[in-house]
């Protein structure tokens, strides 16, 4: 597979430049330095700019794809987050979408002539389907996944494929076929995973768009870590069907397909691209729900004159591992840009038992005792990578469960769900929470009453610290709970990095158990330097596009900005 990697790069023209041998551990300048003037301005140009050239033909495809293709290789040289590129079929593809455009004087879909990088673990027709591990080495995708037809029709160009970790259940990238992925920002760090390629990919700008997969933080840690927008929107909005792992028919915890970008109106255009083509009609799984354009009408509240107006719950510490000092530095920095605009108000949303949340997700993500992981991994005899043995070992609830303990789990499930909405509904109002001694139908129906007065987002952190150091990422709590609820969740960038001499040690600090212990001393501030502080919104279940809206207001009334900032301006 090394090899064939090193082919499909030999095959680009211009060639990749080789980056120097001794790597600085921040990496993101290099491609400035490496790559024609050309080729950096095309590959650090955003979705919606893109798009604009290129449906208009100011910009072809055959030179757009180009460029990203030899970005993305330098990319994967530099953090080994590639498993091949795909040059042939990307440059036959934009030169018949150029040619399109020439013949009918008009673009042929939404997407027209848009490089877009695809997890490898997303089936493409014809090629590899690995998903991480050695023994599905060989098996061979029969036909395009269906989210990768639906972009397909929309004009996308496929290009690039990208990494994810043995067992694909780790918050990081590693597997025994091309190595460790590294964090382009700090390369002693992880980019994330399980979606880690991707993020690495776009943190160094070898992609504006690209797809991951989420099942307890694996689109949302690498946009996070890697200083870019991430998306995991609501269970069966988006098609999954086409894709390899283990476990593909469970249905206790839903896994979720979705974007990374550069910028939140690229996971926009995403997400209407996808919905406006009604994949339900192919895909009888998904809901059949439209996506709604805020940019014709507002899906937040608004008062008398048609001001928007927003309540967001701060969820700064979920009470079981405490942040490290930049992502507080980020949420104070956040809310502190909000605290007196008028039509923004912030409200302390303290977590609710996330603890026996992490209880019940635990014990479902491996119902039949993790048999299909260890037989993938043990068939070829490939070493376990040490966070594959942490999540199914030590971390998680792992025996093999009867029917009936599934069903009471699941169970256990809808009733958290159940106290969870309660206790959003209570912050705020007088609407009866979770542990009300009593709660009568009228006390029930009150939350119809006060839904005026509720919050309509939480703002919380991603993860308890930066990006981690290799084979440290053991907390899945900041983003694993939101996949229990199945609550949309927008991961998007602050503009700030982790900074020694700003970001110190808390002193004195009392440990609450042993996962805060162990996050606690894996904080030294000059390990994390230069690593980006991102930030999570959360939404209800099926108001994905309310959190991207949002957000977007957030971000303005805040002074930040809708697009993640250029490694070189950070």
């Amino acid at each position: 597979m090394l090899k064939h990697r090193e082919e499909t790069y030999a095959a680009i023209s211009p060639p990749i430049p080789d980056p120097p041998k001794d790597l600085p551990s921040n990496v993101t300048e290099l491609p400035a330095q490496l790559l024609s003037k050309d080729v950096v301005s095309i590959t650090e140009s955003l979705v919606e700019d893109l798009l604009s050239k290129l449906c208009s033909g100011k910009l072809t495809s055959t030179a757009v794809t180009t460029a990203f293709l030899q970005r993305a290789g330098l990319a994967g040289k530099l953090t080994n987050c590639i498993t091949e590129l795909l040059p042939q079929r990307a440059l036959d593809r934009a030169k018949s979408v150029d040619t399109y455009l020439t013949e009918h004087g008009k673009p042929i879909g939404p997407l027209h002539g848009l490089p877009i990088s695809v997890k490898e673990h997303v089936g493409m027709k014809d090629l590899d389907l690995n998903a991480g591990f050695v023994s599905w080495v060989g098996r061979v995708s029969p036909d395009d996944a269906l989210i990768l037809k639906l972009l397909w029709r929309a004009g996308a160009v496929f290009y690039a494929r990208t990494t994810e970790p043995q067992t694909l259940m780790h918050l990081e990238t590693d597997n025994n076929i091309y190595g460790v992925t590294t964090n382009p920002y700090n390369t002693a760090l992880t980019p994330g995973g399980s979606s880690g390629g991707e993020g690495a990919l776009l943190g160094t700008r070898g992609s504006c768009l690209g797809i991951g997969t989420d099942i307890g933080g694996s689109i949302r840690g690498p946009a996070a870590n890697n200083g870019v927008f991430g998306f995991r929107p609501t269970t069966y909005r988006l098609p999954v069907a086409g894709w390899s792992a283990t476990m593909l028919g469970a249905e206790h915890i839903v896994a979720v397909i979705g974007p990374l970008s550069t910028s939140l109106e690229g996971c926009k255009i995403f997400m209407r691209t996808l919905l406006e083509q009604q994949p339900w009609l192919i895909d009888p799984s998904l809901v059949q729900l439209p996506w709604k354009d805020s940019s014709h009408k507002t899906l937040l509240r608004t008062d008398s004159t048609g001001r928007r107006k927003l309540r967001v719950g701060v969820l700064a510490d979920d009470g079981i591992v405490r942040p490290h000092p930049p992502i507080l530095r980020g949420i104070s920095t956040l809310t502190s840009k909000l605290r007196n605009h008028p039509d923004i108000e912030t409200v302390e949303f303290p977590p609710y038992k996330h603890d026996e949340a992490w209880s019940i997700l635990s014990a479902l993500y491996f119902a039949d005792g993790a048999a299909e992981e260890k037989a993938a991994v043990e068939a070829s005899g490939e070493p376990w990578r040490p966070l594959s043995k942490y999540i199914i070992d030590e971390y998680t609830d792992t025996k093999v469960r009867s029917i009936n303990e599934i069903w009471q789990l699941t169970e256990q499930r809808e009733a958290y769900r159940a106290a969870y909405t309660r206790h959003w509904n209570s912050i705020g109002t007088s609407v009866p929470g979770p542990e009300a001694e009593t709660r009568g139908y009228h006390e029930e129906l009150r939350a119809l009453e006060e839904k005026e007065s509720m919050v309509d987002v939480i703002l919380t952190p991603t993860g308890p610290g930066c990006a981690p150091p290799h084979d440290c990422a053991r907390y899945w709590g900041y983003t694993a709970q939101w996949n229990l609820l199945d609550y949309p969740c927008m991961v998007f960038p602050t503009g700030l990095q982790q900074e020694p001499g700003v970001d110190d040690v808390e002193t004195g600090y009392v440990p609450r158990n042993e996962h805060d212990r162990y996050n606690d001393e894996l904080y030294e501030p000059e390990v994390y330097r230069d690593a980006p502080i991102s930030l999570q919104l959360v939404g209800r279940r099926y108001e994905d596009e309310k959190v991207m809206e949002a957000l977007e207001f957030l971000l303005e009334a805040a002074g930040m900005s809708t697009v993640a900032p250029r490694p070189s301006n950070l």
